[in-house]
């Protein structure tokens, strides 16, 4: 049985003990012939080994030596290098040359080929993209999409400046398409439509507001209302209202439950003398807010009066301003129905005032403080005013703007060095000692 072919002796590293290879240097190289192996024996270990490749030729004599190039001896032709492009040998990559700059003259090679590899009549790059976008781009200067624009003839029929996406007339249109579907027929303008008809305005509520009406009937005050319609304390005919905002017939019969009572209960109304340096409402820098004098030890005792309580100063408020400069008689309460009797929009609560002036009135002062006279733009009520000696004015008044005695007695002439309040409606100031305040009893009213 004979060895077959192999056939990469030729490649193969030859052992040792073969014969060496001439290493001389020769003009050309013999074609190595791969004797086969001669015919050996079934299972012999010779005929297992590959065939060893025999001993190259000697160089011939009277030739030049030539050195072989590459690792497969491949020679160059006589011409000096090899013509058309190098190709790499198998398993490696051929190392590129570095690109010269333009401006260094490219060598000519043999074959016509510039050494970098490029024909001498190819065009730069610059130049080849600008003509290939001078032939891709239509006059317009929008780029056409791939296969479109490059009929010459049919861009050069279309006029210039005309928009190649604008739709076509109808008439147009339908002799270029026969078979396309017709247009659209143009829609007739919709006649302008009316103006909108202005809607009626809803009808306002009917009734009045529930805490108005329980305020008007000296029942609490309206933020007492409130809170005791949000606690469902308040019932109008029989039913039990527990809504903020609800309004009612003024006539409606209303009812309060137990708790509302209860909690009236609890508010107190306080009389004060007031002294001069303390401020009746918010207190201002550098003074004392009246309030602060409610305290046990000031209290004047009474027969069946309340014990003060810590609690009782919650919610306590002046009903009526009393200047700093000014003393007399002060009412702090935490009863709304009180502070709506004395303070309301419609009190008709009078407040009596001792006061003594300085200065020459003028003629016909009289007449005007007790009707006359204007303050921040608006008339005031008509007032009673008495002069009791030299130095000593009386007045009653419906109404307690801030300050009122005293710029009224600067409109006609007059300096007010001392102001003393000796009565609200119908509580006096009686003989309260100065800095000392009492509860208002129960059978006591303004």
């Amino acid at each position: 049985m004979t060895q077959p072919d192999d056939p990469w002796a030729k490649w193969r590293k030859p052992a040792a003990d073969d014969v060496a290879v001439d290493r001389k240097p020769s003009a050309a190289v013999a074609p190595v012939d791969t004797p086969k192996p001669a015919a050996a024996p079934e299972k012999s270990a010779a005929a297992s080994a590959p065939a060893k490749p025999a001993a190259p030729a000697e160089p011939q004599e009277n030739v030049a030596p030539t050195p072989p190039t590459g690792t497969l001896g491949v020679l160059k032709t006589p011409g000096g290098e090899t013509t058309g492009r190098k190709r790499p040998v198998r398993g490696g990559a051929l190392a590129r040359k570095p690109r010269e700059t333009p401006a260094a003259p490219s060598r000519q090679r043999e074959g016509g080929r510039p050494e970098g590899g490029r024909s001498a009549s190819a065009k730069p790059r610059q130049e080849r993209q600008g003509e290939w976008q001078e032939k891709r781009r239509p006059e317009g200067g929008r780029q056409e999409k791939f296969g479109q624009g490059r009929d010459e003839q049919k861009r050069d029929r279309r006029p210039a400046g005309e928009n190649p996406w604008a739709r076509k007339p109808a008439s147009e249109a339908s002799r270029g398409n026969a078979g396309a579907r017709p247009p659209r027929p143009e829609r007739a303008e919709r006649p302008a439509s009316p103006p909108p008809a202005v809607v009626a305005s809803a009808e306002a509520p009917s009734g009045v507001r529930l805490s108005k009406v329980m305020s008007e009937r000296g029942l609490c005050s309206r933020r007492e209302a409130d809170l005791w319609i949000e606690r469902g304390w308040v019932f109008v005919n029989g039913e039990q209202v527990s809504e903020l905002g609800s309004r009612i017939d003024p006539d409606a019969r209303i009812e309060i439950s137990t708790e509302a009572k209860k909690d009236q209960a609890k508010a107190v109304t306080i009389l004060l003398h007031k002294p001069v340096g303390y401020v009746s409402g918010q207190p201002e820098p550098g003074c004392i807010p009246a309030v602060t004098l409610v305290s046990a030890e000031n209290q004047l005792p009474q027969s069946g009066g309340p014990e003060f309580k810590p609690w009782m100063l919650r919610g306590l408020a002046p009903a009526g301003r009393l200047d700093v400069d000014s003393t007399g008689l002060l009412v702090l309460t935490s009863d709304g129905r009180v502070a709506k009797r004395l303070i309301g929009e419609d009190s008709e609560a009078e407040k009596e005032y001792l006061v003594r002036v300085s200065g020459q009135m003028i003629k016909g002062g009289l007449e005007l403080l007790r009707h006359g006279l204007e303050l921040d733009g608006k008339p005031l009520k008509p007032a009673w005013v008495k002069q009791l000696n030299e130095d000593q004015l009386h007045f009653i008044l419906k109404e307690g703007k801030k300050r009122q005695i005293r710029r009224m007695c600067e409109l006609v002439g007059l300096k007010v060095i001392g102001l003393k309040r000796v009565r609200i409606g119908r509580i006096r100031l009686g003989d309260l000692p100065m800095g000392q305040w009492r509860f208002l009893r129960d059978d006591e009213a303004f």
